[in-house]
């Protein structure tokens, strides 16, 4: 082989290593950056730490929500299979309402209970802003 030609395989072959560790680099970033929820049901067989920080995620169990003092807000999600109890102080979202989806973050005290730092309240695909609807009426 000439030297002109080692030199390109070279090169293709330092490409080709540079490409895939660059690759392996950004799919374990994003392994790391993915905000995936657990369900009830699979928080009953998941070994999770009180100390480690979750997602829980699920439908707002119709009549469970129960306001308390200084902001302590205590509900129910369920996924229709298992459910878990939540408690969160502060306010809620806007579109936080019983039997909606909503996702919680936050740390399991127990197998029993999930304390939250943050609610997100999810809506379905036909969710249209309150300003949009009053003019459209």
């Amino acid at each position: 082989m000439n030297t002109l030609r080692k030199r390109r395989v070279w090169l293709v072959v330092i490409l080709s290593s540079a490409s895939l560790i660059v690759t392996l680099l950004v799919i374990q970033a994003l392994r790391h950056n993915l905000n995936l929820y657990y369900t009830p049901t699979e928080l009953q067989t998941a070994d999770i730490s009180n100390t480690q920080k979750i997602r829980i995620g699920g439908l707002v169990e119709k009549g469970s929500l129960q306001r308390g003092s200084d902001l302590i807000i205590q509900f129910v999600v369920t996924d229709l299979t298992h459910q878990i109890s939540v408690q969160y102080t502060g306010i809620l979202p806007d579109l936080f309402k019983e039997g909606q989806g909503v996702v919680a973050s936050g740390r399991l005290n127990g197998k029993a209970l999930f304390v939250a730092d943050e609610i997100l309240a999810k809506h379905d695909e036909n969710y249209q802003p309150p300003r949009i609807l009053d003019h459209g009426s």
